[in-house]
């Protein structure tokens, strides 16, 4: 039988996903879906929920190619 939650046991997973130059896309897994976030440093530029992860992965996708045409060409 397994004990009680404890803090630990409820802290989201985080996963990066890609990562161009400074910004940096992860998913926080949690129990009712996915959150997609696109972050630069610590701070949060974009934060999307998504019930599916198969969605939230396809967008990650489109970012990804978003990003890595801003950056074409490099510096």
């Amino acid at each position: 039988m397994r004990g009680p939650a404890t803090k630990d046991s409820m802290i989201d997973d985080d996963r990066e996903l890609w990562r161009i130059d400074q910004v940096y896309c992860v998913m926080v897994s949690c129990c009712s879906g996915a959150e997609l976030q696109v972050r630069r440093d610590d701070q949060i530029l974009l934060r999307e929920l998504y019930p599916m992860k198969s969605d939230l992965y396809e967008r990650a996708r489109d970012l990804r190619d978003e990003y890595e045409a801003r950056s074409w060409p490099p510096r």
